[in-house]
């Protein structure tokens, strides 16, 4: 392939609601040289995203959300209920930072004292255009759990603190199967002891 490129043929909506699909035709050149067939396929639209692992380095705790999830509908049982991390919509005209500091008090009542950007990725590029934007937020979790959310948004979020090894356990466990606060708790497991010094 000499130059990656691609061409759309024809974009249309097939919904738009509270999220959108819309169906792209489209060809792109082959590693073999040339182009392809015409492609068609489904795109989920949500725009772009935030989450936030929130964590304590004096008492090496993170703030763990719990909420009912209906893409996990298929589970069938109360593992519908996802032990996640702070997350939410970057709307037009807003900055993943300004939202992470948003999603935190909304979600769990935390105020973020400092905060790092891990890193950005796609969720699931093969059918959604999903960016998520993955930051750790250093809070003082002292006084921070119960029932939070907005009402207007349907919110219903159970908050609690656990220690670093309650949630890594869980992750062992099979207990969190959302991927993003596993992409989070991993990426804490391998940079922790350093973060705890530089947030000492």
């Amino acid at each position: 392939m000499s130059k990656k490129q691609f061409e759309i043929i024809e974009e249309t909506t097939a919904y738009s609601g509270f999220f959108s699909l819309k169906v792209v035709s489209l060809k792109h050149t082959l590693y073999k040289g040339g182009w392809s067939a015409p492609i068609t396929r489904e795109v989920f639209h949500r725009g772009s995203c935030v989450a936030v692992l929130l964590y304590d380095p004096q008492k090496d705790a993170l703030v763990i959300i719990e909420q009912f999830r209906p893409g996990a509908l298929q589970l069938n049982d109360e593992r519908v209920w996802l032990l996640e991390i702070v997350a939410g919509a970057i709307e037009p005209g807003q900055t993943p930072e300004s939202v992470a500091y948003r999603e935190a008090v909304e979600e769990s009542g935390c105020e973020i004292l400092e905060m790092i950007k891990i890193n950005e990725f796609f969720t699931s590029p093969g059918g959604t255009s999903e960016l998520l934007h993955l930051f750790c937020g250093r809070i003082d979790s002292t006084h921070i759990g119960g029932l939070h959310g907005l009402d207007e948004e349907d919110e219903d979020i159970s908050v609690s603190v656990l220690s670093f090894d309650e949630v890594y356990a869980l992750l062992e466990a099979g207990k969190i199967i959302s991927a993003i606060p596993i992409i989070a708790i991993q990426w804490l497991a391998l940079n922790r002891e350093e973060l705890r010094q530089r947030w000492a």
